[in-house]
């Protein structure tokens, strides 16, 4: 097992992962930015190293600045959390050339399946069903019209190195393919310096269900149920739960042994999650597999009774991971609170936070780096906490859930938590009656 663990993140994720270390007996490094350090990782953490200023890429991204702190700190091992530098290949292998252990997959794993026209063949080759499309990556305009027309619109143009919903444009009808199709490609070239797009069918009002896959060098593979994310705006999740209200058993093992298939097939190390589309008659297909912890992991921990922080670590140790039970215990939800303005598009809303009152009792979980006149930076993502709740059933949870963020309180900075009250209170929702077009549909 490693003596000590460099956390190259911030915010909640980085403080997420230093608990699990100390119970681990594990010590920590944390590294930060000018803007962050008063930060509550820096706090907790055994060491910390300032890495450069506020930008991400003169900090968070700055990979010799954060090998170098995890030498001279004497880190055997670096967590890289969820974003910036989490599925970066280089930051993996330049890890692995200076005798430090990344917790997540190989350079190779995440080249593959971050390579999403790639991932789209390992998964059909897998036999995990996939949305009708393109054989790989498409150049010409003309033959991408012509594969659209034969597989009828809607269809959907995506960055094949995308991510984040950019890179990404619907297409209703064939005379605004071609402006959406160079409009993809650009985009996909200056957010991922890639401009190659593949096509597929786009599959109207589904469900975003993704399957939480765990694997280790000892030849264990396991998924640990399903997570529904379809209630998110712009492609970005707000709200997740686990189990899916949508999903029964026998679509849940169906999904689960596709997932576990396809991460054999690649013998797959660590945490990951393979993402659905399904359709309103229960039909799943393959959409991208992610090679990290996910934002939402803590549903799935609340409902399975893991930790899968720790996992993550003892799969990177060579340790065996542990399989997980045969029962599914009550419900979870999470809530995304972000520093944005519902009413005003959900504008970042950066500042000091005045006044802070975190919910709690039973049932309630609340992962947050922000504390009572913490600055929310502007120079990041806009996520402060994520609360999380728990019930025997989905109704005690929504209950919960509706207790939860009345008391929440944050003042000095707007948050989403208007929005989540709202929708909570949508008779839609309660019934568990939604998919990824709801926001846009019932809630603007």
């Amino acid at each position: 097992m490693f003596s000590k663990i460099l956390i190259a993140n911030r915010g909640e994720i980085a403080l997420r992962v230093i608990r699990t270390c100390k119970e681990m007996g594990i010590k920590t490094v944390a590294v930060y930015s000018e803007a962050d350090a008063n930060t509550l990782p820096v706090k907790f953490a055994d060491e910390a190293v300032c890495v450069g200023p506020p930008p991400s890429k003169e900090s968070y991204l700055n990979v010799p600045r954060i090998i170098s702190a995890a030498q001279i700190t004497g880190a055997d091992a670096v967590h890289p959390g969820y974003g910036f530098l989490a599925e970066n290949a280089h930051f993996s292998e330049v890890c692995e050339e200076a005798g430090l252990k990344f917790i997540g997959p190989s350079p190779k794993m995440i080249n593959l399946m971050g390579d999403k026209a790639a991932a789209k063949k390992t998964m059909r080759d897998s036999g995990v069903p996939v949305v009708p499309g393109s054989d790989g990556v498409i150049d010409d305009v003309k033959e991408a019209k012509a594969l659209a027309k034969e597989m009828g619109f809607p269809v959907m143009v995506k960055a094949s190195a995308g991510g984040g919903g950019k890179g990404m444009r619907v297409v209703w009808d064939e005379s605004k393919f071609e402006n959406l199709f160079n409009a993809a490609r650009s985009e996909g070239e200056n957010f991922f310096g890639n401009p190659e797009v593949y096509i597929e069918k786009f599959v109207e009002q589904p469900r975003h269900i993704e399957i939480q896959v765990l694997g280790d060098r000892l030849g264990h593979y396991y998924h640990y149920g399903e997570r529904d994310c379809s209630i998110q705006r712009r492609h970005q999740k707000l709200i997740e739960e686990a189990p899916s209200p949508f999903v029964d058993a026998e679509l849940r093992e169906k999904m689960g042994d596709a997932a576990v298939r396809a991460i054999e097939a690649i013998d797959y190390e660590g945490a990951g999650t393979i993402e659905f589309l399904v359709d309103k008659h229960k039909n799943f297909y393959f959409m991208e597999m992610n090679t990290r912890i996910q934002v939402e992991h803590p549903v799935t921990e609340m409902v399975y009774d893991v930790d899968l922080i720790k996992q993550q670590i003892k799969a990177a140790a060579g340790e065996a991971i542990d399989a997980p039970p045969d029962w599914l215990m009550g419900h979870a939800i999470e809530f995304r609170i972000n520093a944005e303005d519902p009413e005003n598009d959900f504008r970042p809303s950066p500042g000091t936070v005045e006044s802070l009152n975190i919910p709690g009792g039973f049932g309630v979980r609340v992962d947050s780096h922000v504390y009572q006149s913490y600055a929310i930076p502007p120079h990041y993502d806009s996520m402060v906490a994520k609360l999380i709740v728990w019930g025997k059933n989905r109704e005690n949870a929504v209950a919960r859930a509706k207790r939860a963020l009345e008391e929440y309180v944050i003042e000095g900075v707007k948050t989403t938590i208007p929005f989540h009250l709202l929708a909570i209170e949508d008779e839609r929702f309660v019934r568990g009656e939604f998919d990824t077009s709801f926001l846009d549909r019932y809630l603007k």
